[in-house]
């Protein structure tokens, strides 16, 4: 017997409902990931946009006066390092236990990982970048290498900022000032008889 050939029906012209809908939703998927088209003209004329969220603040960093605009997580540690390009503060534990983060605020030692930046507007910080002047290495710095104070060197930069605010109140520790002062500031290569000895040299 012969195989009687299948008619095959013509597809009904004009848009059928499945071809609609489909047609429709590639046109909102394309449009809401394309947005706007503008021309060349369009886009030099428009504006720069701010980042949502931002706040304005002042800072005065090593005496000179920083206008920041930050966002309110950001801590006092990544702004100095991340914005401000001042990356002798060092983030150890980024916890407030090391110490290696460790700049002045005010005169006060504090572990810039645990000041918001927003909290400081108008405020003045001293960092290890600001103990040198005019190229010459601030005695405090030089009693560290002269005493191999610093060994890997990693917490050295906040070992010099809670020295150097012991040194700014009291011109004349006793050791056991030295020590209590410096007990935030971990040093795991454990030399803590050397850092000791480097600021009592610098307060004579």
């Amino acid at each position: 017997m012969k195989k009687e050939k299948q008619s095959r029906k013509k597809p009904a012209k004009g848009v059928t409902r499945r071809g609609f809908l489909t047609g429709m939703g590639t046109a909102v998927v394309s449009s809401a990931v394309l947005g706007p088209v503008l021309t060349s003209t369009q886009a030099e004329t428009l504006p720069p946009t701010r980042p949502k969220g931002l706040e304005d603040i002042s800072l005065t960093v090593n005496g000179i006066t920083y206008s920041l605009a930050v966002e309110p997580r950001w801590t006092l540690a990544e702004v100095l390092r991340d914005h401000l390009g001042l990356t002798g503060t060092k983030i150890g534990c980024n916890a407030g236990e090391c110490g290696a983060c460790t700049v002045i605020l005010e005169g006060k030692a504090v572990y810039s990982c645990s000041q918001l930046a927003v909290w400081l507007d108008g405020k003045k910080i001293t960092t290890v970048e600001g103990l040198a002047s005019s190229g010459d290495l601030d005695p405090l710095q030089r009693a560290f290498i002269e005493h191999d104070a610093a060994q890997c060197g990693y917490c050295t930069s906040g070992q010099l900022m809670s020295a150097k605010a012991l040194l700014s109140r009291n011109l004349h520790p006793s050791r056991e000032d030295v020590q209590r002062a410096l007990t935030g500031n971990l040093c795991r290569c454990s030399n803590y008889n050397g850092i000791v000895e480097a600021v009592l040299a610098a307060s004579k």
